[in-house]
């Protein structure tokens, strides 16, 4: 019996081994590379080369620097508005498609806010300086037009992180909004006809039903995007900032690159790319624990 249920399942496991291959080779042979955040690392010498073992050393200075803190504060600031909308707003405008009746109209707005989901942010990035331009974009001229002052969203500390949050929903919320959906089409209609036969108005179907039937999806969500606090989003963040907004849009992964690519500081790098990825072990189990807590979600 069960070398008959093993050939019924081999195709399946022949097709997820791709997968396991990349993982393998992008993901775990790499951490062979952990050893470089306690060493000076210097290239010439190797990865398993002959080279100098300092300790916690790197971790000292990263965490002695003086603007880490305020980097550490601006990704975790970035990033959770990020979460929390990039879950809302999804969910909200999922809700609000689901109770449209006209199906062009419907799959209409559905294909416009899923294409700038297939855009990089260095395409992205271009439109948004251009449109975003204090002396020639589009959105300052509205501004100007209602006899306000240009607001330099890309070059004002007070500015930016929100132009960040707010063009990172923009992007990411019609994938959201997809997956909503369909979990939306999975909820049995008879429960919707049952409550319209009590006397449920649309609202009162919404909350009772059309959100619970959602939690599962909305749970899974929520714990996969747990693990990643910590990450703001480096292609935005690359792409949009400047030094200018250093001060409230430097965030961890840029931070890094400047410490590890430009300055050759290998070892410093790498031991802020640990810390990262300590930080996110932590959380993602965290979350996995409240959710079968609280929801008996599992994904085992």
């Amino acid at each position: 019996m069960k070398i008959g249920k093993w050939r019924r399942e081999l195709p399946l496991h022949v097709m997820i081994l791709p997968g396991l291959l990349l993982i393998l080779l992008f993901s775990y042979v790499p951490m062979a590379g952990i050893m470089i955040a306690f060493q000076k690392f210097i290239p010439a010498k190797g990865l398993f080369g002959n080279q100098k073992w300092v300790g916690w050393d790197n971790f000292d200075y990263v965490m002695n620097l003086p603007n880490f803190t305020q980097v550490l504060w601006n990704t975790l600031y970035i990033s959770s508005l990020k979460l929390i909308l990039g879950l809302i707003v999804p969910i909200v405008v999922a809700v609000l498609l689901n109770e449209v009746k006209n199906q062009l109209l419907k799959r209409s707005v559905q294909t416009a806010i899923y294409l700038p989901y297939f855009l990089s942010w260095v395409v992205l990035g271009g439109i948004l300086i251009d449109i975003l331009s204090p002396s020639e974009g589009i959105v300052n001229a509205l501004i100007k037009s209602f006899g306000l002052d240009p607001i330099f969203f890309l070059g004002s500390n007070h500015w930016f992180p929100s132009t960040l949050i707010v063009s990172d929903i923009w992007k990411n919320f019609g994938y959201g909004t997809i997956v909503y959906l369909a979990a939306i089409t999975g909820i049995d209609p008879g429960l919707y006809e049952a409550a319209t036969i009590d006397g449920a108005n649309r609202w009162r179907k919404i909350w009772h039903i059309t959100i619970p039937g959602m939690r599962m999806v909305i749970v899974l969500l929520s714990v996969l995007s747990l693990g990643q606090l910590l990450n703001a989003g480096f292609d935005q963040v690359f792409n949009l900032y400047s030094p200018q907004v250093y001060e409230s849009g430097d965030i961890l992964d840029t931070f890094v690159y400047r410490i590890g690519l430009l300055d050759a500081q290998y070892g410093v790098a790498t031991a802020v790319g640990l810390f990262k990825s300590i930080v996110s072990l932590i959380l993602i189990s965290g979350s996995y624990f409240f959710a079968y807590r609280f929801a008996k979600y599992r994904i085992f």
